[in-house]
This record gives C-alpha cells, structure tokens and sequence, in this order.
C-alpha cells in the first residue's frame, strides 16, 4: 500500500515515530510518497528528519504551544487565543492539506496527532481513508490512568485530541506497557515505535547526564545548577532556533542543537537523563536502563510523566534540580517487561496494519465523538 504522512511538527517524538514507521512499512513493502509537516516560528524542522525521510515534504500552518511569561512552562490559555487569533491561517492550511491529499497517489493518510489533518477530515473529508498514530490515544482507552491534574486542562487535551483524530478509521495507540484490544474499540494498543539505532543499541554506564529541553529557556536553571556543581558532566540538547550546532558553556556542560544520531549516542553513554517529558525520549531511555527526571512544561507531558513514573522510568519534578536525578539513580530499577514488549514492535504493528483501503471505509468515528457525546462502540459507523 501506498502511505501519505501528516506529522505534528512540535517538538521531537511525532517526527522520530514517523521515521521509524517509514522504515518500518519500506521493509515490509509498502511505500511512503510524500509528508506532510505543521511548522511553527519558534522551531525549525531537524535536518535529520529531512534526511530519513528521503520523500517530498510539504509544510502548512498549524497550531503550537505558547510558552508562559518565563519561556518555561506552557500556558495554554495564550496559545488558545493566540491560535485563535491565526485561524484565518489554519484554514488556508486545512485547504492545503486536503488538495495536497487529493494529489497524491496513497492508498491511506497516517496522520501523527496533527490537528489540522482531523480537522480537514470533520469539515471536508478526502476520499482516502485516515488512521492515526500517537501516544496521546491511549487517553481515549477507559482503562488509562490520569495525573490528578487541573481538570479544566484535562478536558481541553481530551477535546484536542478526539479533533485530530475525527473521522478516522483506526487509531493506533502507542503504550509503555501491553494491553489488551477492547472489542469495539477501534485502538490498536502498539508498542512505542523506536528507531533502530535504538533497538539495536545498549547502555553503557558514563559519566555524565544527558538531557532535552523543550523550551530552552531552561538552559538558565542548567548553566545555573552546573555552577554549584562543577565537577558533574552533562550534555544537553535543544531545538533553538537560532543557536548553533554546538554551545560550549564550559569544559563540563555542552549544549546539542537536536541531531537525533548524536542524541542516540549519548543516550547510550549516560549514567541519567533529565528530560521535558516527551514520551519517544522517556521510552528510549527506559529500552536502554536509564533513569529518568521528568519536567512537565504542560499538560499532556504531565501525563506522560505520570504514567512513565507508574511504569518505574522515574521521577517527576517541577524544575532541573539535578540533584534529585542523581539521588534517585541507585534507587533506579530496569525493566526488562518494557524492552520485551518494545522490541517485538513491528510484529505488532505490521499485524496491525494489515487492512485494505475498503474495510478501513466501512468504519470512520462519528462527528458526536469529538463533543465526547458518543462513545466509540456507538460513534463508529457504515458510511457506505
């Protein structure tokens, strides 16, 4: 079959799933024709993700995340107005996306959790069927286990996220641990999809931290922290627009502009990695035996945390307080469950993936599903 991408351009876990499921679908025959990616002004696209993906790539407006006044923490309530006040902008975007759509030769659209991709299927729906593939679907499973959060935010991501998946035939829901399917329930519970340098690696104990920060701004609470601490190493990485490959604060600290293969390698060598709770970094260092200090900047990564903290990866702070990392590592335990189930990843998803263009017709989730005024067992009808 042939594929077409839609990729949720914030931050990097969206991006490193698509290039492995790439990898994945090429190995087993099925071929990827082109990708598309929402931009934001804050961040640019990784140049490795160019490279992997080797097919055309097509870039729309979409919707981001505003960070709060300190540029740490994210406050959803500006971006809603900001995002609302560049509506004029999303719906050229949502134009863009379905007469590119209907340009392409796919069979199927695999969209990564972008908003703009549901919203061009509830308001125009392309003749070609749409599957969706995040972390965040497994909020929709009854079972799943939420942070005791602000509840208000809670139901705005769950509203957030039926949108991008409206009108889809199948939802693939990435998990830390195995589940079982529920009859009626269109979600596919599937292992994280890591990349093969991942899969193929293991960890090696070093002698410095590894870290990602999703707002850089962070940066200040790290050069800070390295100042009282001057004998600790550490490497971290940012998406900074305009920094330069490699920042030098002194021989002990080095910052990363994101290079996913320099990344991976030193994940492998770290002895603990400190993060902004995206859950592809969580997962990679949980499958290499890293433990792990989490740092929410919104909601949905607070949830990510919350269910990363349940599944032993560690700890959930509210600033870079490294010493709490460092404490926390001879108390760290690994888990062989959670590199079991990740590595027989792509059996599950390519039994997963193993529909027609027809069946995945015959069943697309009802417009009452994003209002959560449909469950999925009555919101999934014929539409032939």
């Amino acid at each position: 079959m042939k594929f077409l991408f839609v990729v949720q351009g914030e931050g990097r876990g969206h991006l490193t799933q698509s290039i492995a499921l790439k990898e994945m679908l090429t190995k087993n025959g099925h071929e990827v024709v082109a990708v598309m990616v929402g931009k934001s002004n804050r961040r640019e696209l990784p140049a490795f993700f160019l490279k992997n993906m080797d097919v055309p790539v097509h870039r729309f407006d979409s919707p981001n995340f505003l960070p709060a006044a300190n540029n740490k923490k994210t406050n959803i309530w500006i971006s809603i107005v900001y995002n609302l006040l560049k509506s004029p902008w999303y719906v050229r975007s949502i134009y863009h996306i379905r007469n590119r759509i209907k340009k392409m030769d796919a069979d199927v659209v695999v969209n990564f959790y972008d908003m703009m991709a549901g919203l061009t299927y509830a308001i125009h729906p392309p003749k070609i069927p749409q599957v969706n593939v995040a972390h965040q679907y497994l909020f929709l499973h009854p079972e799943y286990k939420f942070p005791p959060e602000n509840k208000a935010e809670l139901k705005m991501l769950m509203f957030f996220t039926r949108i991008t998946c409206m009108r889809s035939s199948k939802l693939f829901a990435l998990s830390m641990e195995k589940k079982e399917n529920l009859p009626d329930y269109p979600i596919a519970i599937v292992p994280p999809l890591l990349r093969k340098e991942i899969l193929n690696s293991e960890g090696e104990k070093g002698n410095y931290l590894h870290g990602y920060m999703l707002n850089s701004t962070y940066a200040e609470e790290i050069i800070e922290y390295q100042k009282k601490n001057p004998d600790i190493y550490m490497h971290f990485f940012w998406d900074k627009k305009d920094a330069p490959e490699t920042t030098v604060i002194n021989d002990h600290l080095t910052f990363h502009k994101l290079n996913d293969k320099l990344f991976i390698e030193y994940m492998k060598g770290c002895k603990a990695y400190a993060t902004t709770a995206g859950f592809e970094s969580v997962c990679e260092a949980m499958y290499l035996g890293k433990p792990v200090l989490m740092v929410p900047t919104h909601i949905e990564q607070s949830c990510n945390a919350y269910e990363a903290s349940l599944a032993g990866a560690g700890i959930v702070a509210d600033d870079f307080n490294l010493d709490d990392l460092i404490d926390y590592i001879p108390r760290y335990k690994d888990n062989p469950e959670f590199r079991s189930w990740a590595t027989k990843s792509e059996k599950y998803w390519m039994k997963e993936f193993e529909f027609s263009k027809e069946e995945l017709f015959q069943r697309r989730l009802g417009y009452k599903f994003v209002f959560g005024l449909e469950d999925f067992s009555t919101s999934l009808k014929d539409t032939e």
